[in-house]
């Protein structure tokens, strides 16, 4: 399967990003936290945060890398252990000095861990009920539960990658998916309590002079003052809600859904073509070679239509 999965959508090893500045703020609160806003605010202070966005619309073969240290963590290791360094995370984050929503809520201990000096803020949702319902809406209804995402992750690289990312692994490690269930299934279930039991790690594994309890409520004083920094004279920047969070998506995606369509109809193509020849074939019993010639020609059609599925 792996050799599928690497042939079909696979992508060289990309060149190492670079850091020159600490990673000075993790946000350990899950997607439909308040990410949304919180990103905003940090940018308007003055950081270059990296925002689940940001993963989602990363150069495919970047998606690819997290892809690969999602499943070391959550398809496990044969000696039951896991550690990511500070350069392994470098190498995809690059300078972004802050981080929040999705790897954080994938990696929280790990990246904690790695960066022992990064300020950590719990970003939390006050009306825990509110959130489950938004994140049902969201990335269940509207992500996993999509049939067209589905297809649209079959033939085009960076969406199959994300598609690995979240739905093959994360989600199914991070709401402890029962065997045979989907990441929905379990969020739907279990995702309250992996809420807060996240919340709660946190709070064992951070010294409370590095850490803050935040909800967007709280605004700019909270903030800043845990951070050292002035507050702005401007509003606290307001996030994405679940109507928009759709319609943003459905614009940042459309390019890769584009692509997708167009290896659909390629491969759609190339499979009929084959299937016409070798019809044509076997009625002329003994597959003459200018039968040969074509069916050469149309597997070769198809398979350039299945490798480019990235493209």
């Amino acid at each position: 399967m792996d050799l599928i999965k690497n042939t079909l959508y696979g992508y060289p090893k990309p060149p190492p990003r670079v850091r020159t500045k600490p990673l000075r703020v993790i946000c350990t609160g899950l997607p439909r936290s308040a990410t949304e806003s919180l990103r905003n605010a940090l940018a308007q202070l003055g950081y270059e945060p990296y925002h689940g966005w940001d993963l989602i619309f990363d150069e495919a073969d970047y998606i690819q890398e997290w892809s690969a240290l999602v499943r070391r963590k959550y398809d496990g290791a044969p000696d039951g252990d896991f550690h990511v360094t500070a350069a392994e995370f470098d190498a995809l984050l690059g300078n972004h000095d802050a981080i929040l929503d999705s790897v954080p809520a994938m990696f929280a201990a790990e990246l904690i861990e790695a960066y022992p000096d990064a300020k950590v803020i719990i970003n939390t949702r006050k009306d825990l009920d509110a959130w489950h319902k938004s994140i049902m809406k969201t990335v269940v209804a509207e992500t996993e539960g999509s049939w067209k995402v589905w297809l649209v992750s079959t033939f085009n690289a960076e969406m199959f990658w994300l598609w690995e990312t979240y739905f093959t692994y994360a989600y199914i490690g991070l709401f402890r998916t029962p065997k045979g269930k989907s990441a929905s299934h379990a969020i739907e279930r279990n995702g309250k309590w992996v809420y807060r039991d996240q919340c709660n790690m946190v709070r064992g594994m951070v010294e409370k002079e590095r850490l803050l309890e935040w909800s967007v409520e709280d605004g700019w004083g909270p903030l800043c003052e845990f951070l050292g920094e002035k507050v702005p004279d401007e509003p606290f920047p307001n996030g994405n809600d679940a109507t928009a969070f759709k319609k943003r998506s459905g614009e940042k995606l459309m390019p890769r859904v584009q692509r997708a369509m167009r290896n659909i109809a390629l491969t759609a193509t190339s499979v009929g073509v084959m299937g016409v020849v070798i019809g044509l074939a076997v009625r002329e019993r003994g597959m003459p070679w200018k039968a040969i010639g074509s069916v050469s020609s149309a597997i070769g059609s198809g398979w350039a239509a299945v490798k480019g599925l990235g493209n």
